[in-house]
C-alpha cells in the first residue's frame, strides 16, 4: 500500500511540475506502482497474504473465546476434581 501511495504523490508532483520530481522521467515517477504489482504477486505466491489473513482470524477468534468465558464467569477458576 506503501508503493501505491508514493506512487500517486509522485504523480500529482510531476503532472503539477512541482518541486525536483516535474524533471523526472515518467518512467521513474510510475515505478512504485511496478513495485507494487511486483509485492503483491510475491504475497500471493508465497502465502504470506494468506498467513497473516489466517494470524488475524485466530486472534479474533481466541478473543472471542475469551470475551464469552468472561461473561459465563468460567475465566480464572480452576476445577476441582
Amino acid at each position: 500500500m506503501y508503493f501505491v501511495g508514493l506512487g500517486l504523490i509522485l504523480m500529482l508532483l510531476k503532472f503539477l511540475e512541482i518541486g525536483p520530481v516535474a524533471s523526472l522521467s515518467w518512467i521513474w515517477v510510475l515505478s512504485p506502482f511496478a513495485m507494487a504489482v511486483a509485492w503483491w504477486a510475491w504475497a500471493d505466491a508465497s502465502g504470506y497474504t494468506k498467513k497473516r489473513a489466517m494470524e488475524r482470524e485466530n486472534e479474533r477468534k481466541n478473543a472471542r473465546i475469551l470475551k464469552s468465558r468472561e461473561n459465563i464467569g468460567t475465566l480464572g477458576k480452576s476445577r476441582k476434581r
